[in-house]
């Protein structure tokens, strides 16, 4: 029993399928999606893999804040201050060129990625070395990355866009597709810029389409009094409320102040430098215990506590003044909410646009298909007409033929007629009467007989003229079954020349879509390359057989008229010579009764027909339902079951696809 258990349970575990358990969520619903897609029965694709994981990346990836305005407007400054330590570089020209994605990362580091496709990596601190637009090698670089272990970043990941008044169009027109993109804006200008016409102008062009998702920032609100900021916060709110839901006046200056000096911030600095440190040593250093880093850890500790007995009222206070805090709020409250319903419904919408492609591309493989069908059902009618044409046309040749033949019979039964000849005989007829008892007298009389000497003379040896006539009968025969049997084979050339033109253009076939599969086009052109296999073979064997049928037909007409002709005519001689002598006896006998046999014409017509077997030839060449009419009447039955068959199986081959199509498309639903 234990043996049979394991069995039982090994064969469970291996050939069981287990549903797989998804988390709840977008993530759980995009892995569901995935594994549908990715079902073996699709073929699926690397790309179609690949792009289902950049969706699940896509759905864990932070929300994206986007930073812009026009230059000079302290966007970099304004950063930091989010970040709450002086990363991006700051200057009164427009030296931010590139987009800059601020991300999560484990340690401090810059990636520069090219418009070649390759990357390279740097520290954080030379990342002006790879934002200044004055720099003409910048050109190269499509975009920057940089990655720091910041908690925020954990939730938010900003993107630092080039001035939509930047010096290079291409810098522009990239600002505009991440506004696009993006789950929220943050506009940032200066106080005392704010509302210029140039300014107005900027976000008509930009920002109409973006007011939910959007913040008015007015920064270096430290330079004004409190009246002045009111007065153009409410300015900026009246005149631009339709591209912004907020309008918030900072100080990045002081929040950046503040923050860089906050408690948590310093200690979290110092805490990274002591792990830097640490690993360095470790690294560096061959040791048996953490003996020697006592010491470091000793003034570790010394500094947190510095920092924690430090009067931080002041930061606090300037924290509050600087109103950041504000700008974090509307992140959290207004864009977050917007941000994760913007980005669950646009990953759908590409789940659900993927599922389409993947949909029109099985509808173009069914298409090829569908043509092939079009092709076999539109032959239909043609194939079945040339077969008929076939039948019509060599009809009449074997009618030719036949009326060769009986010139031929004709002919041989006029010579013989001709050669029936005339002679004197005598017969005794006892005489009557008592005085001529016993004596007898002699009565001449005309009887015939065949001179087939000159018969065999006229017809065979002289000039061969008989000879002649059958060897052109069996010319034209002959000529009859080459051209019947080149004319089936023209038939397999239209199916074939048909189906070679649909074939050409689908031999090389190929996915219009990166995610496509590979393999269902691929075994879309195998079936095209194969069409021989596929649907020819069938068409050509039947052609072949029908030919063979053809030859075997002629074979045994042609044995027929090999038949000895003179042995035809000798035994026809020999019948009437039969024929005349045993009327002679009849006369002979009762001369009153009898007449002595004359052959007629036709009667030597009809035995040489006889003879030669003339009613099958005639059968065969010329009734309505003579051999060329039940070997046309069979292939165009075989055809009509052979074209159904291949319809048959086509559209099987297109059925599978049809199902394919079924199932994603109720995949699609599901969404």
């Amino acid at each position: 029993m234990s043996i049979l258990s394991n069995f039982v349970r090994e064969y469970n575990e291996k050939f069981t399928q287990k549903e797989e358990i998804f988390e709840e969520g977008l993530v759980g619903d995009i892995k569901k999606v995935r594994a549908k897609l990715l079902d073996d029965k699709f073929l699926p694709s690397i790309q179609l893999r690949n792009i289902l994981d950049k969706q699940i990346r896509r759905a864990r990836y932070p929300m994206e804040v986007a930073i812009t305005g026009q230059f000079s407007s302290g966007k970099s400054t304004f950063l930091n201050a989010l970040l709450s330590k002086n990363i991006l570089p700051t200057g009164i020209t427009p030296v931010t060129s590139k987009v800059n994605f601020i991300n999560y990362g484990e340690e401090y580091k810059l990636k520069i990625t090219y418009y070649s496709g390759a990357q390279e990596y740097a520290p954080i601190e030379a990342i002006a070395d790879f934002t200044d637009q004055r720099k003409d090698e910048m050109s190269d670089i499509k975009y920057l990355t940089l990655y720091a272990p910041m908690d925020i970043l954990k939730e938010i990941s900003f993107v630092d866009t080039p001035g939509l008044n930047s010096q290079s169009q291409s810098d522009t027109d990239t600002t505009r597709r991440v506004l696009r993109d993006v789950g929220g804006i943050i506009w940032l200008t200066l106080i005392d810029n704010a509302g210029k016409m140039s300014e107005a102008k900027v976000l008509e062009e930009y920002m109409e389409h973006f007011k939910n998702k959007s913040l008015c920032v007015l920064n270096q609100k430290d330079k004004f009094s409190q009246e002045q900021i009111e007065t153009t916060t409410k300015y900026i709110q009246d005149k631009f409320g339709k591209y912004f839901a907020k309008v918030v006046p900072i100080s990045a200056k002081m929040a950046l102040e503040s923050r860089s000096a906050h408690s948590d911030i310093l200690i979290h600095d110092e805490y990274e430098k002591f792990i830097k440190k640490f690993k360095e040593d470790l690294k560096n250093n061959d040791v048996n215990s953490l003996e020697f880093f006592e010491k470091d850890f000793n003034e570790y500790k010394n500094r947190l506590k510095t920092i924690r007995d430090t009067d931080s009222s002041g930061n606090t206070k300037l924290l509050e003044e600087s109103n950041i805090q504000d700008v974090l709020e509307f992140i959290e409250n207004t864009i977050r909410p917007q941000a994760a319903e913007s980005k669950e419904y646009a990953i759908k919408k590409d789940l659900k646009g993927i599922c389409e492609i993947l949909i029109k591309e099985y509808e173009t493989i069914i298409a090829v298909y569908d043509s092939l069908i079009e092709i076999l059902k539109n032959a239909e009618q043609d194939i079945l007409e040339t077969f008929e044409d076939i039948h019509k046309t060599y009809s009449k040749e074997l009618f030719s033929v036949y009326n060769s033949l009986e010139s031929i019979m004709e002919k041989m039964a006029h010579d013989t007629f001709k050669n029936i000849k005339r002679q004197k005989a005598a017969r005794f007829e006892e005489r009557k009467g008592f005085l001529h008892k016993d004596s007898y007298e002699k009565i001449e009389y005309e009887t015939y007989w065949i001179d087939s000497d000159n018969v065999y003379k006229s017809l065979f040896y002289d000039d061969q003229t008989i000879d002649k006539m059958f060897k052109r009968a069996i010319k034209e025969l002959k000529q009859v079954e080459l051209d019947s049997t080149e004319a089936y084979r023209n038939v397999y050339r239209n199916i074939k020349q048909k189906i070679h033109r649909w074939q050409e253009p689908y031999e090389q076939i190929k996915k219009h879509r990166e995610i496509s599969s590979d393999l269902e086009f691929s075994s879309t052109r195998h079936f095209a390359a194969k069409v021989y296999e596929n649907v020819l073979r069938s068409f050509h064997r039947a052609i072949l057989e029908n030919i063979s049928a053809l030859r075997k037909k002629f074979a045994y007409f042609n044995g027929a008229l090999s038949y000895s002709y003179i042995q035809t005519t000798q035994a026809t001689i020999a019948h009437f010579e039969q024929q005349i002598a045993e009327s002679v006896l009849l006369y002979e006998k009762e001369p009153t009764k009898f007449n002595i046999y004359h052959p007629r014409e036709d009667e030597i017509l009809t035995k040489l027909k006889a003879n030669f077997g003339f009613e099958k030839i005639e059968d065969f060449l010329t009734s309505k339902r003579n051999y060329l009419f039940k070997i046309i009447q069979y292939s165009k039955n075989q055809y009509l079951e052979i074209n159904q068959d291949r319809i048959e199986f086509v559209k099987s081959k297109k059925l599978e696809y049809i199902q394919k199509i079924e199932d994603i498309k109720l995949i699609q639903k599901e969404i």
